[in-house]
This record gives C-alpha cells, sequence and structure tokens, in this order.
C-alpha cells in the first residue's frame, strides 16, 4: 500500500519487504520513518587485503590524518535478520543479500575519538566475469533506510544488475545504524501554520518543544548529524569494500547526497544517477518552499481523474467540484479538528495536518496511486461533514508514526536538515512570509512557509557545500514532480557541465527510475549503468498513457 503522508515515491516500494521498509520507501522531503534500530553483525578492522584500493586522497582524508583505520575495516558479513520478528532480514537473507557493520567516527575532526555504526547490506553481483563494481543506493529522506532496497534496485537494473555489488545503507543514526530518537510525540514535523495567527502561535510552541526535547535526548550527536558527515561515511564505505571508485544512485535528497559528494571526493565516484534532483542552492530548512506552483498544478490534475471518478468517489462531477470538496475539507478543519477512523485508531486532524495529508497525497500520478489518495479525501470529506468514518486499509499505522510518533524513533529527518544549513530565528519572520504567500497560494504556501525545528536548532558546524567543481553525473527529472522541481534539476544540469539530463514530459511524479515504468527513462539509465557513458546530449521521453 502507498502512504498517504509520505511525500517521496523511490523504487518501487511496494516490492520492498516489511511495513517500515514500505514506509520509509515513501519518504523523500517528509520522512515518515525509519526502522527501529537493532544490532547487526560486527566489522572487523584489519588490514586491507592484496590488490584492494588505497583510502581516497583527497583533501577529505589524506594518509595519517587518523582514518585510515577505518577506511582499511573490512566488513564482516553476515545474515540480515536482527531478531525473531525480523521479517525484512529474513527476506533479504532469501533475496541472496548480507549485512554487516561498518564503523565510522562520531566526529571526523577527532577520529580518535567516539565512534558510531554504519548498517549497510551488499547483494553481490553473479556476473563476475564482467563486473564493474559497487553501486551504493540512497532513497531520500533526509534520513531514508536503504539497507533493504538491493533487491529492489537489482530489478530495476534488469541485466546490469548482475554486474555489480548492489549496496544498500542505512545512514548515520538512521534505521539499523547507530539510533537516535527524539522521542517526539510525532512523526513528522512539516505541519501547516493554519488559518490564523493563533494557530501559527501554537506552531511555534510545538515547533520549539520539538528542537528542546531533541536536544535533551540527542545533544552530544546532534552537531555531527549531517549530509557532509553521511557523505564521508559513503567514502569510507568505500574504502570498506575495497573499491577505488563507487557507483551512485540516489532519490530526491539521495541527489543533494551524491551531488556533495562529488564536491567533497572529486574523482572517487564511478557512474552516479541523480533521479528528482534537488538544486543545492535550494537546499535549506524550509526544503518545500517554492513547489507551491508544481503541488497546485498535481492537485488540480488530480481533481480531473477524480471528477471522472465521481461514482466511486463522490467528490465532485467536475474539477471544479472536486476542489470545492477539498476547500470544505480544509474550512472544516480550520474551525476544529476532524475525526477520522475509530476506537484505538481515531484520529483527530487540525488545519495544521489537514494541508499535509493533503500534499502527501499528490506526488505520484500512477492509477493505485490516485485511487488510494481519493479514499483517503472521501474519508475526510465525510468527516467534515460530521459523519463517522472508516480508514482505508493499512493507513492507521502511517498515521499512528506521523501525528504520534508511534512505533519508530523520531527526529532524524530534522536533525539532518538543521545540521546543514542555518534556520531563520525569528518567528515574526516566517509569520509575514506566512501572510504574503496566502492570496497566491492559500492551501501551500502556509505549508512550505511554516516554522518547524530548525528554527530553535544549535547552529550548523559546516557551511553548507557549494557547488565549484564539475561532475560527470546523469540527472533524471519529470517536469511535473510536485516534491523535487523541475527547475531544480535543470539548475543542477546547468551547475554540472559534463552531466546530462534525461526528463520525463507530461508526469506529476517524484522519482522514475525502476518506479514508473517508463521504458524510455529506464533504457537510458540501464545503457549509462551498463557502459559509463552519458548520452552526447539532453534527452526528453514522453508519459507513457494506456
Amino acid at each position: 500500500m502507498r502512504s498517504h503522508v509520505a511525500a517521496d515515491a523511490p523504487p518501487a516500494a511496494d516490492r520492498t519487504p516489511g511495513p517500515a521498509a514500505r514506509r520509509a520507501s515513501s519518504v523523500g522531503l517528509v520522512l515518515a520513518a525509519c526502522l527501529a534500530a537493532a544490532p547487526v553483525p560486527a566489522v572487523a578492522a584489519g588490514a586491507a587485503p592484496a590488490g584492494a584500493a588505497p583510502p581516497s586522497a583527497s583533501a577529505e582524508h589524506r594518509s595519517g590524518d587518523g582514518l585510515d583505520r577505518y577506511y582499511r575495516q573490512r566488513p564482516t558479513w553476515g545474515s540480515c535478520v536482527t531478531g525473531p520478528d525480523d521479517t525484512t532480514g529474513r527476506d533479504l537473507d532469501r533475496a541472496g543479500v548480507q549485512c554487516a557493520d561498518v564503523t565510522v567516527p562520531l566526529d571526523y575532526a577527532a577520529p580518535g575519538g567516539r565512534t558510531i555504526t554504519v548498517a549497510i547490506s551488499r547483494l553481490k553481483a553473479t556476473d563476475t566475469r564482467h563486473r564493474i563494481g559497487a553501486i551504493l543506493l540512497n532513497i531520500g529522506g533526509p534520513g531514508g533506510p536503504a539497507r533493504a532496497y538491493p533487491p529492489t534496485a537489482r530489478a530495476a537494473m534488469k541485466e546490469v544488475g548482475a554486474r555489480y555489488d548492489i549496496v544498500g545503507f542505512d545512514p548515520r543514526f538512521v534505521g539499523r545504524s547507530t539510533p537516535l530518537d527524539c522521542g517526539w510525540p510525532l512523526g513528522m514535523t512539516w505541519l501547516s501554520a493554519g488559518a490564523d495567527r493563533a494557530a501559527f502561535d501554537r506552531q511555534v510552541v510545538l515547533q520549539k518543544s520539538l528542537a528542546d526535547k531533541c536536544r535533551a535526548t540527542g545533544g552530544s550527536v546532534l552537531p555531527h548529524i549531517s549530509t557532509r558527515n553521511t557523505a564521508r561515511d559513503m567514502d569510507v564505505i568505500r574504502g570498506a569494500l575495497g573499491e577505488r571508485k563507487i557507483s551512485y544512485l540516489g532519490y530526491s535528497y539521495g541527489t543533494y547526497l551524491g551531488t556533495v559528494y562529488t564536491q567533497m571526493f572529486p574523482g572517487r565516484h564511478d557512474r552516479m544517477v541523480l533521479d528528482g534532483a534537488i538544486n543545492p542552492g535550494d537546499y535549506r530548512p524550509r526544503l518545500l518552499e517554492g513547489a507551491e506552483r508544481e503541488n497546485e498544478k498535481a492537485l488540480s490534475d488530480w481533481a480531473g481523474w477524480a471528477a471522472d471518478r465521481h461514482g466511486a468517489y463522490g467528490l465532485g462531477r467536475t474539477r471544479a467540484e472536486v476542489l470545492a470538496s477539498v476547500d470544505r475539507v480544509v474550512a472544516a478543519a480550520a474551525r476544529g479538528p476532524l475525526t477520522i477512523g475509530s476506537g484505538a485508531d481515531a484520529f483527530r486532524i487540525d488545519d495544521s495536518q489537514v494541508p499535509l495529508l493533503l500534499f502527501s497525497g499528490i506526488a505520484d500520478d500512477t492509477e493505485p496511486a490516485r485511487a488510494s489518495f481519493g479514499e483517503l479525501l472521501s474519508v475526510l470529506v465525510k468527516a467534515a461533514d460530521g459523519a463517522p468514518t472508516t480508514l482505508p486499509a493499512g493507513i492507521a499505522g502511517e498515521l499512528r508514526y506521523a501525528l504520534r510518533g508511534e512505533g519508530e524513533p523520531t527526529g532524524a529527518q530534522s536533525a539532518i536538515i538543521c545540521g546543514d544549513v542555518a534556520a531563520a530565528r525569528d518567528p515574526e519572520q516566517y509569520w509575514r512570509d506566512i501572510e504574503s504567500s496566502r492570496a497566491a497560494h492559500p492551501l501551500f504556501g502556509p505549508l512550505t512557509r511554516n516554522i518547524n525545528p530548525c528554527a530553535f536548532w544549535d547552529r550548523p558546524l559546516e557551511e553548507p557545500t557549494r557547488v565549484r567543481r564539475d561532475a560527470s553525473v546523469l540527472i533524471v527529472a519529470a517536469t511535473g514532480d510536485p516534491r523535487t522541481t523541475y527547475k531544480g534539476s535543470v539548475e543542477l544540469r546547468r551547475l554540472l557541465p559534463s552531466s546530462r539530463l534525461i526528463t520525463l514530459e507530461g508526469a506529476n511524479r517524484h522519482a522514475l527510475y525502476g518506479s514508473y515504468a517508463n521504458a524510455c527513462v529506464d533504457d537510458q539509465v540501464n545503457r549509462y549503468l551498463a557502459t559509463g557513458r552519458l548520452p552526447a546530449k539532453d534527452r526528453t521521453c514522453v508519459k507513457e498513457t494506456d
């Protein structure tokens, strides 16, 4: 089932085993959940085997700086099962995946100090005669765990997948890696400012309390949770795998992580695919700011689809009538919380949460995703009318995490974003931005411009990465992407002159390769992964219709 509360949709999420992995698969810019942390096989430090690649000679690491022991460790591969209830681990074992830990320093400026572990997995190449190397996966987030994704990636890669060791990893403090849990009463902080100043003031109090709670529970590690440190971890993984260069497949936020890696470790990557790219200059605590028009178009396009199916969803017979139903739900939530579901799974959602649910339902224009969103909106309309409701199958578990913080650790996404770029501190600046956006974007402006925990976070230890070096990468983007908008991919293409851009026209979809079933996109990516040669020029594909 597709998450209604997530913003992203990396590859073939529905085929990944386990509910936590499915939820994480829809993550992207709004992180729904992480896997619960548990012990995994330890690594053993020792001399590199004969013929192994030396540690990176980049400015980020030179022999003698105290990091050699991390680069020269060799993972002890074993079962992915971490306990009797670990169905995901058993599925990975059956698929031939092996798991391990890699040890990294908490603080790369003090490599002799405290260490943490990063959980990794590997599906080894079966065509060893034509093996290309290792490819590292990141599914977005920030903070999406990818340890469970090698089988999904191999399916997307088709024949060329057999030529790679496919390596998933849970970034530091995510999933099976050394954990962070801020103990928040909700799992998602991307909320709307609501309809008036009183609602915004409640958001200020909430978001400050979240920052304070995370500082109290994880203050010793928060300064070291950042994209730059995750990129450093990636290079340690490369060294630990014995690879001179490593290939990479990143979705959504993973495109930013991949870009940062190219800047910090030039010459360390082989083939790199960035799907749904972020313009590094736009990466900031309010990640969704600037995507209002794309989301309005995606919502309008969905409304046209729903109007043709009024008999199934009862939302209106025209696009305008369906959009009026959306407005009716938003207005009702502003007057007082709506109750959806029943019993232990009854949720009261207000005008800070309803826009998030609407926003999260429109990042995928495939038929199953649109139908899923139609079911949810039908429930919201009934709730707005005061009628009892039954939640669609599967959504209760998503809402328990998103709205209550139940079942899985909280806070990793905010910790990464807030640790990367300093946020504005003055609540009045946020309020002015919210108010100025309402006329043009009444639904999504108060969501994308709202205050968040970063306004109350300690300042990052490092400045954000700037793109100053060219890099040869393949960028994939849809013109109607409602999350990492198409203009971000175009700008990244400009910043990296040696890159190439594959554009999919006519799709309101975030994340394409291996999941959207567009043969043109998939074939272009797989050809690049097989040959290492980028297309001679940018290419355009067209959305396939039934």
